[in-house]
């Protein structure tokens, strides 16, 4: 595989799944072919050019906040010696300035400026800020070492920035509805936990088997894992029994067992989902003895409370 394909093969992934194609971003021409024209003015570049790096800025849209230093560092030692043999997709800066704004490939970009080049070839296209944030996420979305909480708050900061429903973003990315919202539950996290899942003392797998419980009792166990190095399977097998027995604390040996608390039926969980997918929020449906329970509607900010507030009343 061609070291300098910093997107690990997101370019096919792109063409294959993003709204209608990346095909149509790049107006049917291939994203590979070189271009040996000369650089045109801002505004009118040509299909593909050779521009300035003082004049592209990085992607806003761009989810990842990490880059490792010694895959750039491989990148750069490749463009030193074969140059950059993919262009780089941008668009012309949307605030009117001189300048363009990286669509894909923010690694090259980097790694063209570690080599000490002048300039790049560049793709310029016209595209619109959703369409940029698609692919911005496509780009991203298979990459193994791009943080599950890096993928989680992009997928936040679409649905906030240009709204739709879990169901409609998992569609658009070939992604189940119930994926997309685990994923986006793990922001719900406290930050010691996430702080954890970052450093990869926990993986995402331990951090979606902790969500049913506390805030205190996920900072405990998160605590847990990393120092008894528990799989994922056992934490699992922790958390039912705390759920089983109800108690605050984390099970210790020889702890008598209570009262099981009322279970929650797959049709109520079901529903329970259906109302997240439909609200874009965090839904808690609590049983409690006799037929009673409780619906509990979480918000993260007026802003939130509001575009909640406003479904409901839609929906009435």
């Amino acid at each position: 595989m061609d070291v300098q394909s910093d997107n690990g093969g997101q370019q096919g992934v792109l063409k294959r799944r993003l709204g209608r194609g990346l095909n149509s971003l790049l107006g049917g021409a291939p994203a590979d072919e070189p271009s040996t024209e000369a650089a045109a003015p801002t505004g009118a570049a040509p299909e593909s050019d050779e521009i300035s790096l003082e004049l592209i800025e990085r992607n806003p849209f761009q989810p990842r906040r990490e880059f490792d230093q010694a895959s750039l560092d491989e990148l750069t030692d490749s463009i030193r010696r074969h140059g950059i043999l993919q262009p780089i997709l941008v668009r012309a800066r949307p605030d009117s300035e001189d300048g363009y704004q990286i669509i894909a490939g923010e690694r090259r970009w980097r790694a063209a400026q570690q080599a000490g080049l002048d300039t790049v070839p560049c793709r310029v296209i016209d595209c619109e800020d959703q369409r940029v944030s698609e692919a911005a996420l496509e780009e991203n979305l298979k990459r193994q070492d791009l943080n599950v909480l890096e993928k989680a708050q992009a997928f936040k900061d679409y649905l906030d920035r240009f709204g739709g429903t879990i169901e409609e973003l998992g569609r658009q990315l070939s992604m189940s509805r119930s994926t997309v919202s685990n994923m986006l539950r793990l922001l719900e996290l406290p930050e010691s936990v996430q702080k954890a899942l970052r450093a990869d003392s926990i993986s995402a797998g331990h951090a979606r088997a902790m969500l049913p419980l506390s805030e205190a009792q996920q900072c405990e166990l998160a605590k847990q894992i990393a120092g008894e190095q528990l799989s994922v399977r056992k934490t699992e097998e922790i958390v039912r029994e705390i759920l089983k027995s109800g108690t605050k604390d984390l099970p210790r040996a020889g702890a008598p067992e209570k009262p099981q608390p009322p279970q929650a039926s797959s049709h109520v969980l079901s529903l329970q989902d259906h109302l997240r997918s439909h609200l874009g929020a965090k839904i808690d449906i609590r049983l409690k003895k006799n037929d009673a329970g409780q619906i509990v509607i979480h918000f993260g900010s007026n802003d939130d409370f509001e575009r909640i507030v406003g479904r409901l009343r839609k929906a009435a």
